[in-house]
């Protein structure tokens, strides 16, 4: 008994010595260290669980909801990186069948940095490669003096602005009407329907570019192009909330979209860029000391 007192002291005088030397050193006791240690093996369930993840992401609201009259309504609308921004706008150029735009790309959470500013360089390809096409195009005709057209800056941003938010609004407040009158049908928030639309723009922006090259078959193709690729992302996104509906309202809704669609295509190509050969120019003038005048029709 002696020797097992001697060895327990012997066993307390080193313990003291080392939580002196550690003092922050944690101690475990002896019944701890007795305790069997259990390891948990998580096996099988991971693919549903993805799933599941994935699900939530998809549909679970990113952020809270602000009040529209809240300075935080407004900047929530601004805050988007640029990986998000450009995959959106590489979604509106490559439309999948089968994945929605708003449901796998939006996520809940839309934003107006993209649209504003699709439309905004829009509204300057147009107009600076429909003055420029001109130019290339009459240049060094006799009968025809340039002069730049700035008018048509305003008349693009008028018709491109309004095209992105009062169609929308005409849209969500059909769907808003329709939901309530068959509770099947389904409907996207007003911001979200005006993203839907803002970002399918953006395929126009190269094919404006392109009009610059002064043939037309090409410049009909390229906008057509254009808008059937937008126009299908329309198609995509609301053709899953108005399918259970009459199919006389559904197939009417859809017509309106592309109808819309197709009017807007057309009046840029006709209006922006336009055959310059249809003007008619008057026969010069050759005054009596010999100067010779042009006179547009």
């Amino acid at each position: 008994m002696a020797a097992t007192d001697q060895l327990q002291f012997q066993e307390f005088d080193e313990a003291a010595d080392l939580l002196a030397a550690t003092p922050n050193a944690t101690t475990r006791s002896a019944s701890a260290e007795s305790r069997p240690q259990h390891a948990t093996l998580h096996m099988g369930g991971d693919s549903e669980e993805e799933g599941e993840t994935d699900q939530t992401e998809l549909l679970a609201p990113q952020k809270k909801a602000s009040g529209f009259w809240t300075f935080q309504y407004y900047q929530d609308l601004f805050d988007v990186d640029t990986a998000q921004v450009l995959d959106r706008i590489r979604a509106s150029f490559i439309p999948m069948p089968g994945k929605n735009f708003v449901r796998h790309h939006l996520r809940n959470n839309p934003d107006l940095y993209g649209p504003f500013w699709i439309c905004a360089t829009l509204v300057i390809t147009v107009t600076v490669v429909g003055n420029l096409a001109t130019f290339i195009e009459m240049n060094g005709k006799q009968g025809y003096n340039y002069s730049p057209q700035f008018h048509k800056v305003t008349v693009a941003g008028i018709i491109i602005y309004s095209y992105a938010w009062l169609v929308p609004l005409a849209l969500w407040g059909f769907l808003q009407w329709r939901k309530g009158v068959n509770t099947v049908v389904g409907t996207y928030s007003f911001m979200e329907t005006v993203c839907v639309y803002g970002y399918s723009l953006s395929a126009y922006i190269p094919s404006t570019v392109l009009c610059v090259l002064p043939y037309e078959i090409f410049r009909w193709i390229i906008l057509l192009v254009a808008m059937c690729l937008s126009g299908f992302v329309l198609v995509l996104a609301f053709w899953p909330h108005v399918r259970k509906d009459n199919k006389m309202v559904a197939i009417g809704m859809l017509a309106s979209i592309v109808l819309l669609h197709v009017l807007l295509a057309v009046g840029c190509k006709e209006y922006f860029f336009r055959r310059v050969e249809a003007e008619t120019l008057s026969p010069p003038i050759t005054t009596p000391k010999g100067h010779i005048t042009t006179q547009k029709v």
